[in-house]
């Protein structure tokens, strides 16, 4: 299999060098092996980072193997620069917005892209030292820069260097993938990779899929000044989640300006003059629409390609990435894999939390279980849409008889003087508290649902939620009026009959 192309980093400022002389510096030189490793680990992005780390902290003699730059996706291309840009968009928003709570800006709001990115580029760089070669080789960790491949069992190669090994990981977690339409590799795209190199505004961007990256970039973009088209071939956005949660977040981003076309195939793409253009198929017919840049934000692929996997008995699929257990073992007994080249939760928390599994089981002979975690994730749009457990129609699926709280924040006061609004749903397992998951739309739901994530961890329920006191005011105040929603339902007409009775007696 070709390896992937390393996505270039630019521009070259000031900002770019620092990066670079954190994430791969050019003066670094590979270290000698030592004789043999507890641990080798191919990939520094989150869940190789971690272990990494984990191992080393606990005195195992540990190898990282990186092909392009360290701290990976997270850092270079991921959660650190789409949440920068995330930032200024809604410093934009707000600014916007400031009439409505009595402040006067005098003259239309501007945006200075070229200055948006170069912070985005700053705060980048302040950050990487963090996942640094230079880090990780202060905690013990030696760290060779270049492509590994496994020679045979019990051995990695890298440029040239064979690091034996008694564990392995594999950690090269997953890159951007285009979906097949004739023409667009002709037209030109962009991917979460090459998007943070821009350095001027496109007018017109075309987002195609409305996942979490397409409509967090899609409001994003919007914001800043792009006239923003998002492409969807499902009949609506964030399919994944809750529809009443992501018809919220249409609205959102509607109001942004973002133009959201759904049931849509894109049948070609091409090039006129500056241009690029998509041809558009759905219920309403065949039409086109133009744009100066087009951002690819469905699909993700595995990096598997390079590693010889093949010789040391590891089973992989070039769509769904490296086959594991729940105790994240490969098809070789040595080898292990941890983040998203084995999970389908693609996130840094969940790579992370995965790397420590890997740390126990590898190591210690521990059989912790992925199966085990509550897995909460968000998509930071404003508003943030957070989830965390079983949707209502997952439990029912399952057979499991589910009751649903709903809160409306528009009864919450903290939203109603931020002049925010959204919505809480906790599906509990009918009959009890137990809390099986639920879904938060708030300005800052991914905080809040951390709350929830607690409770499901600690087997609280929803009855703890609504006796622990919660700071007034705060928008969190919706989990604990789930809580007394879901008191109310115990008051059945005998129980308030009895306690009628009791209070009579009483007086």
């Amino acid at each position: 299999m070709t390896l992937p192309e390393n996505p270039p980093v630019e521009p070259m400022d000031a900002h770019n060098r620092e990066l670079l002389e954190n994430a791969r510096p050019d003066s670094w030189k590979n270290p000698e092996p030592k004789d043999r490793y507890n641990l080798v680990v191919i990939g520094a992005g989150a869940a190789g980072l971690v272990t990494a780390a984990g191992a080393a902290g606990l005195g195992a003699r540990v190898a990282l193997v990186e092909r392009h730059l360290m701290g990976g996706d997270c850092l270079n291309v991921g959660c650190v620069p789409s949440k920068a840009l995330l930032a200024s968009s809604r410093a934009a928003a707000d600014a916007r917005r400031a009439a409505e709570f009595g402040v006067r800006i005098g003259g239309p709001v501007t945006v200075d892209f070229p200055a948006v990115m170069e912070r985005l580029r700053r705060l980048r760089a302040q950050i990487a030292p963090n996942d640094s070669v230079r880090r990780f080789t202060g905690l013990g960790v030696d760290v060779f820069l270049g492509q590994a491949r496994f020679a045979r069992p019990g051995e990695v190669e890298v440029d040239g260097l064979t690091l034996r090994y008694a564990r392995a990981v594999i950690a090269t977690g997953a890159r951007a993938s285009a979906p097949p339409i004739p023409g667009l590799a002709e037209t030109g795209f962009l991917t979460n990779e090459t998007l943070f190199n821009l350095t001027a505004l496109p007018p017109r961007l075309a987002v195609i899929g409305a996942g979490p990256i397409g409509c967090e970039m899609a409001q994003a973009f919007a914001r800043l000044g792009s006239q923003v088209t998002l492409l969807e071939v499902a009949p609506a956005i964030l399919g994944r989640e809750d529809p009443d949660a992501a018809a919220l977040v249409r609205e959102a981003l509607e109001h942004d300006g973002v133009r959201i076309e759904t049931g849509v195939q894109i049948a070609r793409s091409w090039r006129d003059g500056e241009a690029k253009l998509l041809e558009l198929t759905g219920k309403d017919g065949a039409r086109q629409i133009a744009a100066d840049a087009i951002l690819v934000g469905a699909g993700r692929k595995p990096n598997v390609e390079g590693l010889n996997l093949e010789a040391v008995g590891v089973e992989y699929d070039p769509r769904e990435g490296v086959r594991v257990d729940d105790t994240l073992r490969t098809t070789s007994r040595a080898i292990f894999a941890a983040g998203d080249i084995c999970s389908k939760f693609k996130f840094t928390h969940m790579a992370d939390a995965l790397a420590r599994i890997v740390i126990r089981n590898a190591l210690f002979f521990g059989n912790a279980r992925a199966s085990a975690l509550n897995v909460p994730w968000c998509t930071y749009t404003d508003p943030e849409i957070a989830h965390v457990g079983l949707y209502g129609r997952e439990a029912e699926e399952r057979g499991i008889p589910v009751h649903t709280i709903e809160v409306d924040l528009a009864e919450v006061d903290r939203a109603i003087l931020d002049g925010d609004g959204g919505l809480l749903k906790v599906h509990v397992r009918r009959g009890t508290d137990r809390i099986l998951g639920a879904t938060l739309v708030s300005r800052h739901a991914g905080e809040t649902i951390s709350e929830i994530s607690v409770a499901m961890a600690a087997g609280a329920g929803l009855g703890t939620l609504a006796s622990t006191i919660h700071p007034y005011p705060t928008q969190a105040e919706a989990l604990r009026k789930a809580g007394d929603l879901w008191n109310r339902t115990r008051l059945t007409p005998f129980v308030k009959g009895l306690m009628r009775k009791i209070l009579e007696w009483r007086r």
